[in-house]
């Protein structure tokens, strides 16, 4: 058997951070030892806006700053899932306005080039666009064939129809619910649930993502150890990604 290596991890940023780009170098040169593909399991059905904020620093005097996309409405930013929250009219140029201060001038062209409409796709273009899908091939957990192939999991998020909007809800209790934060989770009307509409939360992930993936190896970051269950997925070797400082901050390129 052929090794497959894969690493996961939501759309994080319109450039990446420096963790993901991390994880990337840490699977080419485990790629150059064993050879085999390297797979990148794209959650793109995560809905948190918070994942794609960008932090970049200031050229000159090193400052950070913290940039993101805008949404349409206050319902697509907080629960739609990032591969339907769509990117308003003005938003790239006003951003582009603003990234000559923080990156090089071959970055600024890349964002100014890409032109997805939502999220999810804004942020794999612009990883493409800066080299590092380069030979690697992308699974998205919007996908519904993927979804379709999945495991069967009793734990989920479903998309659903929500004030005009698709949501992601989260099948608690016997109720469809959305996550206001803290212990507030108001329900969604009920309707039904078809197993292309269903993605799964953290801890089911990895199981999910293994069986239709079905990867030898598995490139994690620090925070992912102290959730991922291996012992469900024994026949995967684990592989921490390369150690790199503020993980956390966007990489745009060299």
């Amino acid at each position: 058997m052929n090794p497959v290596i894969c690493f996961g991890q939501q759309p994080c940023g319109f450039f990446p951070r420096r963790f993901l780009q991390a994880k990337i170098v840490t699977a080419r040169r485990l790629q150059s030892e064993i050879g085999g593909e390297i797979v990148f399991f794209c959650h793109d059905s995560d809905h948190d806006p918070r994942e794609t904020q960008t932090i970049l620093r200031h050229r000159t005097t090193g400052e950070p700053n913290a940039l993101n996309f805008s949404f349409v409405n206050k319902v697509q930013r907080k629960f739609t899932p990032q591969y339907l929250k769509l990117i308003p009219d003005g938003w790239q140029a006003n951003t582009a306005r603003q990234l000559p201060a923080y990156v090089s001038p071959a970055a600024v062209g890349h964002f100014k080039a890409e032109t997805a409409k939502n999220v999810a796709d804004f942020c794999l273009g612009m990883y493409a666009r800066l080299g590092l899908l380069e030979g690697v091939r992308v699974v998205r957990s919007s996908d519904p064939a993927v979804r379709q192939a999945a495991c069967e999991i009793t734990d989920y998020f479903v998309d659903v129809p929500h004030q005009g909007e698709t949501v992601r809800a989260r099948w608690l209790d016997g109720c469809l619910n959305l996550h206001e934060g803290g212990d507030c989770y108001p329900p969604v009307p009920p309707c039904e649930i078809a197993k292309e509409k269903i993605s799964p939360p953290r801890d089911s992930r990895l199981l999910w993502m293994q069986s239709v993936i079905r990867c030898t190896h598995y490139v994690c970051g620090a925070g992912e150890k102290a959730y991922l269950n291996t012992a469900e997925t024994p026949e995967i070797q684990f592989v921490a990604r390369d150690s790199i400082d503020r993980s956390d901050e966007a990489w745009p390129g060299e």
